[in-house]
């Protein structure tokens, strides 16, 4: 398939070339402030490492008003397990799949490269027509938004922005969910095991996973989820010990994978092995439609000396068991729009004699996320934990009266003969945080289709990049006037 627009992907392929994780973005950096030199253009980056890339008006063009066009740098590194790769230092490697371009055995990078492929290329085109433009390249939007965050007011001076951090063409956002992350710690000591029992592995793993807030609702399993239930089930049946426990990575991803070691009496073992095959059945059953792929194993491995204490292990599996995890309220305005949710992110041992858990909370109703948050630190506290809920980062308000909405719009039925969808969004975008420090700017949000963002399958629908390119060359090329 050709891919078009040419300058976008040529700009998205040199990006894949730039190492991003999230909190490592220096190269990107690097990368966008040699552009900007490359290219004549104005370039300024503040102390947390946000850069702007200004442009001025095309002759004609100067009494329209400045638009920003925003992306931000990082991505989330996904990987499959089998896949090799130091996302610190190594390209990410991009294939064509019929209408779909796709990374192999990683996440894409397209949330949100393709973003700023897309701003880069306007910023280079010697054809666009446009008003003065601003481009801004945002940090960390993958694990806080502590990019966004960071910006004082006057580092921007745009009166509209375009967000292209949507995934799905033909919709436009005016209003997205705040969030926060719970930090949850159990402290254990070593308990010795028994001379008779044996240790058994037991993985959860190749589920579908996704965004944890704009997937949340499509009915996926959570491997921590599914791993605890299965524990729950077994500690309550046999007199067991947890030695270890690790699943998922990321507070905005679902998580794909979970494991534990336990030990387990010898003559117990056959019991819960078979446990295990039904456990498995049911399990695939119950996701027939949205996990195909899962994976369930459960292999002998050597016994180690000690386990979590008991008590310890069985609160951990208890409250995980009980922890809320998925849609928590529907939204009572918008049909079918999730209001409120939590994402059971990942449980990790760090070997300080610490157990470490993260839950992502949501909402775009305030008063629900502080609920949310209260149901799951009194699952928790209950269970001996120490609960600590972050700062958490604002919602965005939809507008829908907003001029740059009304232009986005006519323009797009102009070009494509149909209505955009106008919506608010399940998850965290910039532009609530941009809300707050330019009370004044008018914001919407678009960009082209992607799916699996956040994990290995995430993919980008190579024509609606196109789309998208010519949607906001109409917008630019009729800015509203000053």
């Amino acid at each position: 398939m050709e891919l078009k627009p040419k300058a976008v992907f040529d700009y998205f392929g040199q990006i894949n070339k730039v190492p991003r994780p999230s909190k490592h973005e220096e190269k990107m950096i690097a990368f966008l402030q040699e552009f900007a030199k490359n290219n004549n253009l104005e370039c300024k980056t503040d102390e947390a490492g946000n850069v702007l890339i200004s442009k001025a008006a095309t002759p004609g063009m100067e009494d329209r008003a400045i638009i920003c066009l925003q992306a931000h740098m990082d991505m989330v590194c996904e990987k499959n397990s089998d896949r090799v790769i130091d996302f610190t230092t190594d390209p990410i490697e991009s294939y064509v799949d019929g209408e779909w371009m796709r990374a192999k055995g990683t996440t894409l990078g397209a949330d949100d490269g393709i973003g700023i492929a897309i701003a880069m290329a306007a910023l280079t085109d010697p054809e666009l027509k446009h008003g003065p433009i601003e481009c801004l390249f945002t940090r960390d939007e993958e694990t806080g938004l502590t990019g966004a965050e960071a910006i004082q007011p006057g580092f921007m001076t745009a009166k509209y922005l375009l967000n292209l951090d949507s995934e799905d063409e033909g919709e436009i956002f005016i209003g997205c969910a705040g969030g926060v992350n719970s930090d949850i710690e159990f402290e254990y000591f070593a308990q010795e095991i028994e001379e008779d029992y044996v240790a058994l592995k037991v993985t959860v793993d190749k589920l579908t996973g996704g965004h944890s807030g704009d997937d949340i609702n499509k009915n996926r399993a959570n491997a921590n989820k599914v791993l605890a239930r299965f524990l729950h089930n077994e500690f309550n049946k046999f007199d067991l010990h947890l030695v270890s426990i690790d699943g998922g990575n990321l507070h905005n991803a679902i998580p794909r994978h979970a494991e534990a070691i336990i030990a387990v009496p010898e003559s117990a073992k056959h019991e819960v092995r078979s446990d295990f095959n039904i456990f498995a059945a049911e399990i695939q059953d119950e996701y027939h439609v949205t996990e195909p792929n899962v994976e369930f194993t459960m292999e002998s491995v050597e016994k180690p000396e000690t386990a979590i204490d008991d008590i310890t292990a069985y609160n951990l599996i208890e409250s995980l068991h009980a922890a809320q995890n998925g849609v928590f309220e529907w939204s009572q305005d918008i049909p079918n729009f999730v209001e409120t949710s939590s994402n059971l992110a990942s449980v990790k041992m760090p070997e300080d004699g610490k157990i470490k858990i993260v839950i992502s909370q949501r909402s775009s109703t305030k008063s629900q996320l502080d609920c949310i948050c209260s149901v799951l630190a009194a699952t928790f506290t209950i269970a001996g934990a120490d609960v600590l809920i972050n700062d958490g980062y604002p919602g965005w308000k939809p507008n829908p009266d907003s001029t740059i909405l009304k232009l986005a719009v006519e323009k797009y039925k102009t070009l494509f003969g149909k209505e955009p969808k106008v919506r608010a969004i399940h998850a965290g975008l910039e532009c609530g945080l941009f809300s707050e420090k330019y009370p004044s700017m008018d914001m919407i949000s678009f960009g082209p289709t992607l799916r699996g963002v956040h994990s290995p399958d995430e993919c980008l629908l190579i024509p609606t990049v196109e789309m998208v390119w010519k949607h906001l060359v109409a917008i630019l090329e009729d800015a509203p006037k000053r």
